[in-house]
């Protein structure tokens, strides 16, 4: 991305949290590609035959924003790791709304970047939410880490940016959490 075109994002993220939402209107053509690359990058984990689009969840995601006050955002790729975990959200929203329209419904999600652990192939999407809210209670930094890797995309060196740690914590709190994940959703699974 061209600095000028970093620089505009930066100073509409500034306006947008003082509370400009035309500043939110004219950030999203500057970062649209990147919200419809961390859309698509969490469809390909859910089942194949999902209703959901890329674009409508980024469009989803904009009217939540527009609803909502701004939060603290430090640079783009802050703003799409925020983003990313609201993607999450809706998803996680639409997967309640399925299952209980349809009992033995519900949206599944491939957990195959947690491959160093021996986890479940198609892992339930509600089940990797209630885990992932979990180890939001119990560390707050690896639930971060986990969704700007595994649902926003984001790279170890983009992550280890956001949230200003070294590439070697972002690596060794990944590893961590995914272990966590997996015996908490193993935990889940045979009770």
């Amino acid at each position: 991305m061209p600095d000028d075109e970093s620089a505009d994002v930066s100073k509409l993220l500034g306006h947008w949290a003082q509370g400009d939402q035309k500043a939110l209107t004219a950030l999203l053509p500057l970062v649209y590609n990147e919200l419809r690359r961390v859309a698509h990058h969490q469809l390909q984990r859910e089942r194949a035959n999902h209703t959901l689009q890329s674009t409508a969840l980024v469009h989803e995601a904009y009217m939540r924003l527009l609803g909502n006050k701004a939060p603290e955002v430090h640079g783009r790729t802050h703003f799409i790791a925020l983003s990313a975990r609201l993607i999450r959200q809706i998803l996680v929203d639409y997967a309640r709304e399925r299952r209980a329209a349809k009992r033995n419904g519900g949206c599944r999600v491939a957990m195959e970047q947690l491959d160093d652990v021996p986890v479940l192939e198609d892992a339930d999407l509600l089940a990797l939410n209630d885990a992932l809210n979990d180890l939001y209670q119990t560390d707050d930094r690896q639930a971060k880490i986990v969704d700007m890797k595994f649902f926003g995309g984001l790279s170890a060196p983009e992550v280890a940016e956001v949230m200003g740690l070294s590439r070697a914590t972002v690596d060794r709190e990944w590893a961590t959490a995914r272990a966590w994940l997996h015996r908490q959703m193993r935990r889940t699974a045979s009770s």
